[in-house]
């Protein structure tokens, strides 16, 4: 019986929470050695997990304004941390980002450096400061900072495009593994994957969702580890296999060499099914070059620094300091599975294509691949195909094609391991998927139902009826997100990047200089958001219309054109029109100072 505070026991909470997670899995171990079939397996692993949370939504319920917002503003800093890690390490980093090193080799580890350097931007530049002031949300922040309904309009626009974007790339992750685990088809996996996502937040809040995110983190950082070292032992390289990463990637240019890569002809790849690539040379990239490596990693940092449902996790924090060392925290438990992701993709491939190894599929007979019992289960899937396009009933490097979602879900069986670790790993990507998506979704039904119905259109609106407001909101944006991710527009990966461009382009630089610059005022503001957001979509669209990009700008670094476009917008604007008054000066000098009342309590 655990007595006092759940603040005070959090610890001790999600100790034992973790210690009834591993015997679970201690449990469908001793069960798949009985006889469980594979599929009942990945059915309990994603049922039971997605019930913890939607336990937690439940218990976590509220009425409180302050508690559905902030959480109540008293997360202690590691659970904090450990929230926004799991927040942050969407399905994107989870399901796709090891599948993009593995075939775009090194050039997409750039996400790696923006996504981890991003923190340091937010530490030095934003989150002490967003939490001084005492702020709701980030559009909260913008209209009152900057003054009028106008700015903080603005700012929710830039926050829904970019967190609209972001939602449905991870409705589309939990879809992706809703339809294996479940074997279902994708079109109904993703609204189940939406409801396993409202379960957790509707009737919470960021409460709810803070400790639900606790939870999953737990979760997914145990599937995410688990294969990783478990494959690399049994591979060979050591069972921590992260300082071995140059020896396994020298051995896969060796074996292509050795292989004798061929590029497949365009009569080949049309017979290849939409969404699946072939086997890559380890080092070509479509981000090789210095600039594009750097372009991309700035876009992902600056995004970071902008996204708004990463701002509002320090909005939860007890007083700035704690909100300054929730950063640190949320670093070091990023760090756990970012730091694992190229291993798993050298890992992955390395299984397939090393013929010394049991699992290595390369050199083989196609028809004897084709009865492998992992290849059949991910080619119903839709995730993996094999072609004979030279002819010779060998399998050979350009004849093996697999969708980026498939990497990391389909390595531990291809390895060899026990189908539990398969079923882990779909619970560790529903999670991640699911904690990214219930912050997401938060945020945007909470800018809509604070900044817009509750700050312009009923201001007088009563404490549940907000609520009532802001639940409807939830519901509706996942639903139109779930609707968009069923149609496959883009990528997981894609989609991801995508928002970070977009809040990069509206809110980095109003952010920015609204702590930084006092002479920045709404004018320059409003020009900063709207002409970036504008600048940086129309470029998108130039470039997806087949246009040729400047200066080595790409579909996935647009966010440089809308971020320039708004930084000169937002300078030049606010030095023609007139200054701010003397209390909002002030207001940019109280909001540096550290200690003291929030900004808006003083008012």
């Amino acid at each position: 019986m655990i007595k006092g505070k759940f603040i005070d026991n959090l610890p001790k909470v999600y100790g034992i929470y973790t210690g009834g997670f591993l015997v679970f899995i201690i449990l469908m171990a001793i069960a798949e050695q009985a006889g469980m079939s594979s599929k009942l397996i990945g059915i309990f692993f994603v049922a039971f997990t997605v019930l913890i949370y939607a336990l937690i939504g439940w218990l976590s319920r509220t009425l409180q304004v302050d508690a559905y917002y902030v959480a109540g503003r008293q997360v202690p800093t590691v659970f904090n941390g450990m929230a926004t890690a799991a927040d942050w390490m969407s399905g994107a980093s989870f399901v796709a980002m090891a599948g993009g090193i593995y075939f775009k080799g090194y050039g997409y580890m750039a996400l790696l450096v923006g996504w981890t350097g991003g923190y340091v931007l937010v530490a030095s530049l934003l989150a002490p400061y967003l939490r001084k002031f005492g702020c709701y949300t980030v559009p909260d922040f913008i209209g009152t900072r900057y003054g009028g309904n106008l700015a903080r309009f603005c700012a929710v626009i830039v926050l829904t495009v970019a967190s609209f974007t972001y939602v449905t790339a991870q409705i589309n992750a939990t879809g992706t593994i809703a339809s294996v685990a479940l074997d279902i088809p994708f079109g109904i996996a993703v609204y189940v994957g939406l409801a396993s996502i409202l379960m957790c937040s509707m009737l919470g809040g960021m409460r709810a969702v803070t400790w639900t995110q606790v939870a999953q983190y737990i979760v997914l950082i145990i599937a995410y580890l688990l294969p990783v070292f478990w494959i690399s032992s049994k591979l060979g390289a050591g069972f921590f296999p992260h300082f071995m990463l140059a020896d396994e990637v020298a051995r896969i240019a060796e074996l292509e060499g050795q292989f004798g890569f061929v590029k497949n002809s365009a009569a080949d790849l049309a017979t290849v099914p939409k969404g699946l690539a072939g086997i890559t040379k380890a080092h070509s990239s479509v981000n090789a070059t210095p600039w594009a490596f750097i372009s991309l990693a700035v876009c992902m940092m600056a995004g970071t620094a902008s996204l708004p449902h990463v701002m509002m996790r320090y909005f939860t924090t007890p007083s700035v300091r704690t909100a300054r060392r929730s950063v640190g925290w949320s670093l070091f438990f990023i760090f756990l599975l970012y730091s694992s992701a190229p291993m798993l993709a050298t890992l992955s491939k390395l299984s397939l294509i090393d013929p010394t190894l049991p699992t290595g599929i390369i050199g083989k007979t196609i028809a004897e691949v084709q009865a492998i019992d992992w290849y059949q289960n991910w080619n119903q899937a839709n995730l993996m195909f094999i072609s004979d396009f030279n002819g010779n009933g060998t399998l050979e490097l350009n004849e093996f094609f697999m969708g980026g979602k498939a990497v990391v879900l389909a390595t531990p069986e291809i390895a060899g391991l026990p189908y539990v670790i398969s079923g882990l790993v779909a619970a560790g990507g529903m999670a991640a998927a699911m904690s990214t998506a219930d912050g997401l979704v938060l945020a945007i039904s909470n800018a809509l139902s604070h900044d817009i119905y509750y700050k312009i259109i009923n201001p007088k609106a009563e404490t549940a009826k907000r609520l009532i407001v802001a639940r409807v909101l939830l519901v509706l944006i996942g639903f139109a997100g779930a609707t968009i991710a069923a149609l496959e527009i883009q990528g997981i990966l894609g989609s991801v990047i995508w928002a970070f461009d977009f809040a990069m382009s509206g809110l980095f630089f109003p952010l920015v200089l609204g702590v930084w610059w006092k002479r920045a005022n709404a004018p320059g503001a409003v020009a900063g958001m709207l002409l970036g957001l504008i600048s940086g979509t129309a470029y998108l669209i130039w470039v997806r219309s087949g246009g040729s990009g400047f200066l080595g700008i790409t579909q996935l670094t647009f966010g440089i054109v809308g971020a320039a476009v708004s930084l000169v917008s937002m300078i030049v604007v606010s030095l023609m029109t007139t200054a701010p008054d003397a209390a909002t000066q002030k207001m940019v000098d109280d909001v540096r100072v550290p200690s003291g009342k929030t900004v808006l309590a003083q008012k």
